[in-house]
């Protein structure tokens, strides 16, 4: 599915980790069936890598990955590892064909989770680099905490990854406390001084996970790494379904994915993880393709271009002109078009003074049948 981005003219490739991150939202947990099914969707979707889990935990987990990888998928299938030989036996041992080794890059995290040296960081990851090339693999190097590291540090991590064959490098806004213009800045500074392929990872701790993994790829990177819903650690990460129709709409790339797919996979993901799927939710909400403020609904029924930045049917959903508190009259009426009813003017504002009314009473939208009682008023 890898699509182009025009102003830096490269390939860029999503990876998906909903399997992965996503499933280390506090409380989560998948069945390996509906592991099997994600992987499944998300391959046929056009997802090019998909991050499924760490093997190192044995049991159920290490089953789950087995059994994705044996689907024989379109997608390259990636395992987590930390920079430790025996977590990357057992992804060998798995089949998969793409490792992840993941390590701590900044200070904060070296001195304070570690307790060792950035010297030893450096020597642990390329050992655990030059193992897995041995065995065939290609290789992430991810930089945990990459946007609280030193510059100067990352550019060397980067140059001792690649010389020990590492095949690209993650950088993780592991707490999300970057803004999409600092990113933009730091990702285009560390391609200049490395010409290394970069994965953006990015956390939603302050709502930007999408605007910076969009930022990191304008800034030169050529992976972008995304779950289903934003679904992840704390806040989450960036959404698939997001990042993907942006770069369709937003920049004008042809994203050869099958988007009419979205809506399926968020719901299924949604009712896997047991988290709901808020009605607000971008692209794939409830309320993407629902209008019931009165200039909104007139708008959307004289053309939906007033009030849509695409069509819904492109996501898997429909269009929905809501009778509520905020409607106008050029709804009503469409609404009881809708069952060959013509309302005369009279009628009309009779209706929308009743709908307004019940509607503050029952604080929300009305049904279709209390709307039918209100005009059968009329006649009585």
């Amino acid at each position: 599915m890898a699509f182009y981005n025009e102003s830096t003219g490269k390939k860029i490739y999503v990876v998906d980790t909903t399997l992965r991150d996503g499933e280390q939202t506090a409380g989560v947990v998948f069945a390996n069936e509906e592991k099997i099914i994600i992987a499944e969707m998300l391959s046929e979707l056009g997802v090019d890598q998909l991050e499924v889990g760490i093997p190192t935990m044995g049991g159920d987990e290490k089953q789950a990955i087995k059994d994705i990888v044996n689907r024989k998928l379109k997608a390259s299938v990636m395992a987590w590892n930390r920079a430790v030989i025996s977590d990357i036996e057992q992804s060998i041992d798995c089949g998969v064909d793409c490792v992840a080794i993941s390590t701590s890059v900044s200070d904060i995290h070296i001195q304070n989770k570690l307790n060792k040296s950035r010297e030893w960081v450096l020597e642990n990851m390329a050992k655990s680099v030059e193992f897995a090339k041995k065995n065939g693999l290609y290789v992430s190097v991810n930089g945990e905490d990459a946007s609280r590291a030193d510059l100067d540090f990352l550019v060397e991590f980067i140059n001792v990854a690649k010389q020990a064959g590492a095949n690209r490098f993650r950088f993780c806004d592991t707490v999300g406390v970057m803004g999409p213009f600092d990113i933009r800045e730091k990702i285009e500074y560390l391609y200049s001084k490395t010409n290394f392929d970069i994965e953006m990872h990015t956390h939603n701790d302050f709502g930007m996970a999408t605007a910076n993994a969009i930022a990191g790829v304008l800034g030169g990177a050529n992976h972008v790494g995304v779950t289903v819903n934003g679904l992840g650690e704390r806040a989450g990460n960036a959404a698939l379904e997001e990042v993907l129709m942006a770069f369709k709409h937003v920049y004008g790339c042809d994203i050869e994915v099958n988007t009419k797919m979205f809506r399926e996979v968020s719901e299924y993901v949604s009712r896997a993880s047991g988290r709901i799927l808020p009605i607000w939710k971008a692209i794939v909400g409830d309320n993407m393709f629902a209008h019931e403020s009165g200039i909104h609904a007139d708008g959307a029924l004289k053309n939906p271009k007033n009030y849509e930045c695409f069509s819904p049917d492109e996501v898997g959903l429909q269009r929905q002109i809501v009778i509520g508190k905020h409607s106008g009259k050029a709804a009503i009426v469409n609404k009881f078009n809708e069952y060959n009813i013509e309302l005369t003017h009279d009628e009309a504002a009779y209706v929308l003074e009743q709908v307004r009314a019940l509607s503050v009473r029952l604080k929300r939208s009305l049904f279709d049948k209390e709307i039918v009682q209100i005009y059968k008023r009329i006649h009585h």
